[in-house]
C-alpha cells in the first residue's frame, strides 16, 4: 500500500515536471510573444521574461522587434531624361506591432523587400540623372514615404532608406568627365580674365600717378633695369624713351605733307629758259631716266638744225616753263623710221593686198 502511494506521488511529480517543461517559455528582451490558442489570436502580447502556455493547446510565436537592415537588390531603370542607370539601396525598418506583423501579412520581410524594389524603380523613372547624383536626400525621403505607406498596415515602420550606388554606362561617364573638364577650364579662363581686368585697372591707376611725377617713371625704369641685370648679368639694357616714338608718330605725316607742298611750289615758281636756248637734259647714259633713247645717241636721227628736224612732241626752243635750273627733264621715247623705208610707204596690209592682186590666176 505504501509502495503504491509512493509510486503515485512519483508519477504525479513527473507529470507535473513534464507539464511545466511543456508549458514554460522564455521571451528575450528584444522579442515579443504572440499566443494562438487553437488557432485563435489571444489578446495581449507576452513581454520579455518567463511565461507559460497550455501545452498542446497554445502556440507561442516570437517576433523580433529590433531594427532590420535589408539591402535592396540593384534595379535597372531609365531616368526621366532617358539615361539608363543601375541603382541599389538599403532599407532600415522595425516591427512596431507584433500581432499585425503576423496576422496581416504572411512574411513581412519579403513583403518589405518587394515593396522597396518596386518603389526604387518608380523613383528612378520620376527623377533626373542630376537628382540621382546630387539630390539624394530628397529622393531618400520620397522613397521612404512610398514604402512606409503600405507597411503601416503590416505593423512595420520604415525607419530609413538610403540609395547606396548609382552605376552609369561608360559612355555617360566619359561624357560627364568631358563636361566637368570643360566647366573647370571655363572657370579658369573667367578667373584669369578677371585677374587681367583687375591688373589693368591697377596699371591704369599707376600710370595716372606716374604721369604727374615724371621722376617716378624714371625710378621705375631704373628698378626694371636692376631686376633684369640681377637675373642675367650678361644682358645689356639700353633704355629708349617712349615719348620719342610718340613724337615721331605725330610729326612724320605733317612733315611729309609740308615737304611735298614745298617741292610742288618750287617746280611751279621755277623761271623759264631764255629764248633760243633748248632745254638741258641730264646725261643719263645710253638711255634716259625712263629708258628712252636720246637724240645724241641715235645715229640715223636727222640733224637738229635742219628745218623740220624737231621730233614730234619735243619742246620748242622758246617754250616757257619746261625746264628749270637745277631740274632735269626727260624726253619721251621717239620711234624713228629707217631711211630705207619711204615716208609714204603704204601699210603692210595694203602692200600684201597688192601682191595678191598681181599674181596670175
Amino acid at each position: 500500500m505504501v509502495e503504491e502511494l509512493v509510486i503515485a506521488v512519483i508519477a504525479a511529480v513527473c507529470a507535473c515536471g513534464l507539464y511545466a517543461m511543456a508549458a514554460a517559455r522564455v521571451v528575450r528582451q528584444y522579442e515579443r510573444g504572440v499566443v494562438f490558442r487553437l488557432g485563435r489570436l489571444q489578446e495581449g502580447i507576452r513581454g520579455p521574461g518567463f511565461t507559460t502556455i497550455l501545452p498542446f493547446v497554445d502556440k507561442l510565436h516570437k517576433v523580433n522587434m529590433q531594427i532590420v537592415t535589408m539591402p535592396v537588390p540593384a534595379q535597372d531603370g531609365i531616368t526621366r531624361d532617358n539615361v539608363t542607370v543601375r541603382v541599389d539601396a538599403v532599407i532600415y525598418f522595425k516591427v512596431v506591432d507584433a500581432a499585425e506583423a503576423l496576422v496581416r501579412v504572411e512574411d513581412y520581410r519579403f513583403a518589405v523587400s518587394q515593396m522597396a524594389q518596386t518603389s526604387l524603380r518608380s523613383i528612378i523613372g520620376k527623377s533626373d540623372l542630376d537628382d540621382l547624383l546630387s539630390n539624394r536626400e530628397k529622393l531618400n525621403q520620397g522613397l521612404e514615404l512610398m514604402i512606409d505607406s503600405p507597411a503601416i498596415g503590416w505593423g512595420v515602420q520604415i525607419d530609413r532608406v538610403e540609395i547606396k550606388d548609382v552605376s552609369l554606362p561608360e559612355t555617360m561617364k566619359r561624357s560627364m568627365a568631358r563636361q566637368a573638364e570643360a566647366d573647370r577650364e571655363r572657370r579658369a579662363r573667367v578667373i584669369n580674365a578677371d585677374a587681367e581686368l583687375q591688373a589693368s585697372k591697377k596699371l591704369a591707376e599707376a600710370a595716372k600717378e606716374m604721369s604727374g611725377q615724371p621722376a617716378a617713371l624714371q625710378l621705375r625704369l631704373l628698378q626694371t633695369v636692376v631686376a633684369v641685370a640681377a637675373e642675367k648679368n650678361s644682358t645689356l639694357v639700353l633704355p629708349f624713351p617712349v615719348e620719342l616714338l610718340r613724337f615721331l608718330e605725330r610729326a612724320t605725316p605733317a612733315e611729309a605733307v609740308q615737304a611735298v607742298q614745298a617741292v610742288s611750289g618750287a617746280v611751279q615758281a621755277a623761271p623759264s629758259p631764255p629764248a633760243g636756248q633748248p632745254a638741258v637734259a641730264a646725261p643719263t647714259g645710253p638711255t634716259g631716266p625712263t629708258g628712252a633713247a636720246t637724240t645724241a645717241d641715235a645715229p640715223d636721227a636727222p640733224d637738229a638744225t635742219e628745218p623740220g628736224a624737231t621730233e614730234p612732241g619735243a619742246p620748242e626752243p622758246g617754250a616757257p616753263g619746261l625746264a628749270a635750273p637745277g631740274l632735269t627733264t626727260t624726253r619721251p621715247k621717239v620711234s624713228s623710221v629707217p631711211p630705207s623705208v619711204p615716208a609714204s610707204a603704204p601699210p603692210l596690209d595694203e602692200e600684201s593686198q597688192k601682191r595678191q592682186d598681181a599674181q596670175p590666176v
